[in-house]
């Protein structure tokens, strides 16, 4: 029955996809004659559709003698994170990363983010179900570029990078994507139990906190499931993974508190240029040298390497913001990842700024 019932369901979700796929299609056209926005969201969701429809059950592709054996590991290891997140961690796994899809491309897309350049403030964009949101994705690096230029005219600081996974957040079961298979055990792992944690916990316009959130439940969560297989090297370098997260979150801290100094008096003109300057250069010192020295598993001399801006700085704390907030709350639960995901999910659902609601304040 089980069987039977999974292959119905499955040919039920192609046959949906495909009239979606219909839908976007006739959109499509109308969209062309209407907005920017909603051109956008018609790719999106024709995007989503084509990821949707080159579907195949990792199950299935397990068992194909066709399939290599470094790929066949990966899936492996990919329906055990997957299994360990719901059934150890009690996350909202669904049927998520239970299929896999190819991509076409290296990176599935290009993440702009940006800021006033005289302060840090978010450029948001709005989306349903989701809320505000300080970042936007294309399928198109020209077309993010178009828009990036468009906001470095109106005096924004942008910042591009790839991203090779995103999260629907319930409303689809996710495939995992060839895009992540590239990633090491450690991070393909990370990368299964932050994903499905989005699944359970979303705050609408609490990015910072969902991120930084499914970040630690992400290592500290892969850290788990490795010790439970006994694989102690793998949960070590999950574990280093994490602090060198903790490390990074404080250094952008430090970096922000530093800018927010800067333009506070409202400084304007080659004044403010020279001192942002001056910032960011002692910044990517800091990282080549100091800071970078004590990363474990990151290399530093190459994050010193990329450009700084009011943009770059909060796309980076969306990640990485009060982490040690999380670890604060796994120790009052004796290292129990589940109990403490359990205590941050339900300070959460209170409706007000669940920073508050976790730490009393906002503590920033």
């Amino acid at each position: 029955m089980g069987v039977v019932k999974r292959r119905v369901t499955f040919r039920a979700v192609r046959r949906a996809v495909t009239i979606l796929l219909g839908l976007v299609v006739f959109a499509a056209a109308a969209a062309w004659y209407v907005s920017d926005d909603v051109r956008y969201v018609v790719r999106a969701g024709w995007e989503e559709a084509r990821i949707l429809l080159r579907r195949k059950p990792i199950a299935r592709l397990v068992a194909d003698s066709a399939t290599d054996g470094v790929t066949r590991a990966k899936l492996q290891l990919v329906l055990a994170a997957r299994g360990y997140a719901a059934d150890s961690l009690g996350l909202k796994a669904g049927a998520t990363f239970t299929t896999f899809a190819r991509v076409d491309r290296d990176t599935l897309v290009v993440v702009l983010s940006a800021s006033r350049y005289d302060r840090l403030a978010e450029y948001l964009w709005s989306y349903p179900v989701v809320g505000q949101v300080p970042y936007k994705g294309f399928f198109s690096l020209a077309k993010a570029t178009e828009e990036a230029r468009r906001l470095e005219h109106i005096g924004m600081d942008t910042y591009l990078r790839p991203s090779s996974a995103f999260s629907t957040l319930g409303w689809f079961n996710d495939p995992l994507l060839s895009t992540v298979l590239k990633d090491d055990s450690v991070e393909l792992a990370a990368t299964v139990i932050h994903e499905i944690l989005h699944n359970t916990v979303w705050v609408p316009g609490s990015v910072a906190f969902n991120e930084s959130f499914a970040n630690f439940v992400g290592y500290r969560g892969a850290e788990a499931f490795f010790r439970s297989r006994g694989e102690r090297r793998n949960a070590e370098r999950a574990l280093a993974r994490w602090r060198d997260e903790l490390r990074l979150g404080r250094f952008y801290a430090d970096l922000a508190a530093r800018l927010d100094a800067l333009y506070a008096p409202g400084i304007a003109g080659p004044s403010l240029r020279e001192e942002r300057q001056r910032i960011f250069r002692e910044a990517q010192a800091q990282l080549a040298g100091p800071v970078g020295r004590a990363l474990e598993t990151v290399n530093g001399a190459a994050l010193a390497e990329r450009p700084l801006n009011n943009a770059s700085v909060l796309a980076q704390r969306l990640y990485l913001t009060d982490l040690d907030a999380f670890d604060r709350v796994l120790a009052r639960q004796k290292g129990a990842v589940r109990a403490a995901v359990a205590d941050v999910a339900a300070a959460s659902k209170g409706g007000g700024d669940p920073w508050e609601a976790l730490m009393g304040e906002r503590g920033r």
